[in-house]
């Protein structure tokens, strides 16, 4: 699939109740599944010992009752679903959480993000005679911390000094859970609980998976560290009103999270009634494709008056489809995981909304289905802008080269895919779409304009 692809899900718990904590962590990370796919996997204290099982692949494929049982007891756990962005392997090795035994006794950390001067402050490190096992970032993070003296928040406050790009950490040390986002506040966290339980998670969907609750979000630049006296915050200096990750509320988030006190699906929703304002058509349904692009269609139905059909049903259980590259494998890939509805397209002037075009192959591939079923007319409306610019903040885009958005005008695109009409929400109207005045937005993968300055 040409969707771009997120760079993890964080999870933590600090276990003030009688919980079988690997349950929940298994639990809050099936639900961020949606953020990674490649790897898996869980560390948690046991008597001031830490317990780690990590692996290749889904949740549901890591993890069993047996290899979930060491949890059980844990006071404080975290856990990780990845996905490897460009430049970073896919092995065991760099699945996370990662742990690192100290003087202090054993540090254990789940990243979400990149680290920009992360080059930089590796070879630095590496001079001092320090020695890296993986590729990854929250490596460097972890060995930033050791070498710091001073309590566990002073240690992570000095690494959050040194380090740019973006991050939010789940990390644990013996009876201590600490939760950082970085001074942008460009990828999610949030604080939750379960009973007198306290959770950290890269989306609020991870509490409600197990019943809990969203109690607020963490603030750019925000320290939290949980332990047997309840939740302290220390604020490092944010970095203006921050710059959240806009393409979160567009495509990464599931529709039933709230980010940065904005819910998800509602924001969607708005997106679509301003596309049916800017890029209105006659037509006799509207459809969206599954399933982040659905609460924009239901958007663009309500305030076009036109009725929403199902247009397109999503295998739940394609999971990954291991279908090797090249044009023809990638059309059977998209067919695997997408099917058109006849009864609903056929003989139908269809209005289909999708949240983003990437390549643009997908969109192709699909506009074929529907015209294969029988559609009369299919009038594609993107609740987005073009994407011009690749992500350096744990997003693996392709290079611009590789984005239609970045070379290729509206109505050339159109012909491409093979559409009847194509259009886009504009930038303004995305954001307005979003409504999120707390915080300002990252929209470099649009717009250009990245937040800091980006390492050669």
């Amino acid at each position: 699939m040409e969707k771009l692809k997120e760079a993890c899900a964080v999870f933590g718990l600090f276990n003030n109740d009688d919980f079988d904590a690997g349950q929940i962590a298994y639990q809050s990370l099936f639900a961020m599944q949606h953020r990674g796919q490649d790897g898996a996997g869980i560390a948690g204290a046991v008597q001031n010992e830490v317990v780690i099982h990590k692996d290749l692949g889904l949740v549901s494929e890591v993890f069993s009752d047996d290899s979930l049982r060491p949890f059980s007891n844990s006071r404080v756990l975290i856990g990780h679903a990845r996905y490897a962005t460009g430049g970073t392997s896919r092995s065991v090795i760099d699945t996370q959480p990662l742990v690192l035994h100290g003087l202090g006794g054993f540090m254990a950390m789940a990243h979400n993000g990149t680290i920009v001067n992360n080059q930089q402050l590796r070879m630095s490190l590496q001079k001092e005679g320090v020695l890296f096992h993986t590729n990854t970032d929250n490596e460097t993070m972890m060995h930033l911390i050791n070498h710091h003296s001073g309590s566990i928040e002073e240690k992570v406050a000095a690494m959050v000094k040194q380090v740019r790009g973006s991050y939010a950490l789940a990390l644990i040390i013996p009876g201590c859970l600490i939760g950082v986002r970085d001074p942008w506040g460009i990828r999610p966290l949030c604080l939750g609980k379960v009973g007198d339980s306290f959770m950290l998670a890269s989306e609020s969907c991870a509490f409600n998976a197990v019943g809990g609750q969203f109690i607020r979000d963490i603030e750019p630049g925000e320290i939290v560290v949980i332990n047997g006296q309840g939740v302290h915050s220390y604020q490092t200096p944010p970095q203006g009103k921050g710059h959240f990750c806009v393409f979160e509320y567009v495509y990464f988030a599931r529709n039933d999270s709230v980010l940065d006190s904005v819910s998800v699906y509602e924001s969607r929703v708005r997106m679509g009634r301003l596309l049916s304002q800017v890029a209105p058509v006659d037509a006799d349904i509207v459809a969206g494709v599954p399933e982040s692009a659905v609460p924009a269609a239901y958007g663009y139905a309500r305030e076009s008056g036109i009725p929403y059909e199902q247009a397109l049903m999503k295998n739940t259980y394609s999971g990954r489809t291991f279908i090797t590259g090249g044009q023809k494998n990638r059309e059977v890939s998209v067919r695997m995981k997408l099917t058109p509805i006849r009864k609903n397209v056929e003989g139908k002037r269809i209005v289909l909304v999708d949240d983003s075009i990437v390549r643009g192959t997908n969109s192709m591939y699909i506009v074929q289905m529907l015209r294969r079923a029988g559609a009369k007319e299919v009038h594609m409306r993107i609740a987005s802008p073009p994407v011009q610019f690749p992500c350096h903040f744990g997003i693996n885009t392709p290079s611009a080269q590789r984005l239609v958005g970045a070379h290729m005008g509206v109505d050339e695109l159109c012909r491409m895919i093979g559409a009847d009409s194509l259009a886009y929400l504009g930038l303004d109207d995305l954001i307005n779409a979003v409504g999120n005045d707390k915080r300002g937005m990252c929209c470099a993968c649009f717009n250009g304009k990245y937040p800091m300055e980006i390492p050669e």
